[in-house]
């Protein structure tokens, strides 16, 4: 059900819990067998694959919802698929080393099939975030529940190789765009899970000390060249523009601290430049389905609105989210009831069908805002 047609005020603690019974059974549901969750199971664009990013910030709100288990399935599979791609990163690493960009063909994918291949069909491939947000997921996950990341070291190193071989590149953003720019949502990312590496005893010196150092030349550039006058994130460095993913940037992966100056500004600007009732846009100049309103984005707000102190913020997050679900309970990737180009709406459905739905990643996001408010223990 949309949000016009839905109010948002009569959604009551009951419901809201209901929908996250209702986003752990979802998850489960579409697991595969293998591990990986599928970004989405009947959206032309995305059936058959999982994306790094999608799935990580799935597993941890599996990991918060009481199936600690999916999450480990889902990391066994990651683990995997990495592990068996060591001598190609080994190959990258040692192109980056001798000075030498590495070549294109040999880059890690940001999507996998669902049996953990490199997928066929053409894709905006290059994108780092995912890997640091894996990084990131796993240790919280492992220390959340007491596991022994010994049996995810073999993907953890290559995740850390790759990332301080590529990790500071120019690369497509989380929405597949903008190749040639260094967005700062995906700096966040790999600054974000190399620091989480970089604290992990399972990991031999050499790679905590080179997880530690890329970090920190990360951050250095993010907060010296990604912000504007008003000392908020930006979209990109050199750009002056804001995008609903700058949040991650303070809660989960810590680039800038929660509640200092830079957090505010950036928290002040995503709610007062992209944010409609509760309703988060990705980007001003969006034109995808029309530039509509996300339910994960909104989540992720109110993940750092919570975290900052608005307790009141973070729920009016979580009930515009939640009043995006239909019938059946499931969450979409956006909706269309707030457009910045709606003129632009139609060509991608004509394109790839209706708007994917279930997202995982949404549910997700909804189950990691929802523990944050305390709903998940009554699950």
């Amino acid at each position: 059900m949309s949000v016009k047609h839905q109010d948002v005020a009569q959604l009551d603690r009951g419901d809201l819990i209901r929908l996250g019974r209702v986003s752990r059974d979802i998850i489960a549901d579409l697991q595969d067998a293998g591990g990986a969750y599928p970004a989405c199971p009947t959206f032309s664009a995305y059936r058959g694959y999982a994306w790094l990013r999608d799935g990580s910030f799935t597993a941890e709100g599996m990991s918060r919802a009481g199936a600690p288990g999916s999450a480990d399935r889902f990391h066994n599979w990651v683990a995997a698929v990495l592990a068996d791609r060591a001598d190609r990163v080994a190959r990258i690493a040692q192109s980056v080393a001798e000075g030498a960009a590495p070549d294109a063909e040999l880059l890690l994918p940001t999507r996998f099939t669902l049996r953990g291949d490199d997928g066929s069909d053409p894709w905006w491939d290059f994108q780092t975030d995912g890997y640091g947000t894996w990084l990131w997921s796993v240790t919280t996950h492992g220390r959340r529940h007491g596991r022994n990341l010994a049996q995810w070291v073999s993907g953890i190193e290559v995740c850390v190789d790759y990332l301080c071989a590529v990790g500071e590149m120019a690369c497509y953003d989380w929405w597949e765009e903008h190749r040639e720019q260094r967005h700062t949502s995906t700096l966040a990312a790999v600054y974000g899970g190399l620091m989480a590496a970089a604290g992990l005893g399972e990991l031999d010196a050499g790679r905590r000390r080179a997880a530690h150092e890329t970090a920190g030349r990360v951050r250095d550039v993010a907060v010296r060249e990604a912000m504007d006058s008003s000392r908020s994130l930006v979209k990109w460095i050199g750009s002056d523009a804001v995008d609903g993913s700058l949040p991650a940037a303070i809660v989960p992966f810590g680039l800038v601290p929660v509640g200092g100056a830079v957090a505010k500004a950036t928290l002040g600007r995503v709610d007062r430049d992209l944010n409609v009732g509760g309703g988060v846009h990705r980007f001003r100049a969006d034109v995808f389905f029309g530039g509509g309103q996300w339910p994960l984005l909104s989540c992720l707000l109110g993940w750092n609105l919570c975290a900052a102190g608005d307790v009141d913020g973070a729920w009016r997050q979580l009930r515009w989210a939640a009043a995006t679900s239909d019938a059946d309970g499931h969450l979409p990737e956006q909706v269309s009831d707030v457009l910045l180009h709606p003129a632009r709406r139609q060509e991608w459905i004509d394109r790839w069908g209706p708007v994917a739905t279930p997202l995982l990643w949404s549910h997700g996001m909804y189950l990691i805002l929802g523990d944050e408010l305390g709903l998940l223990g009554e699950l």
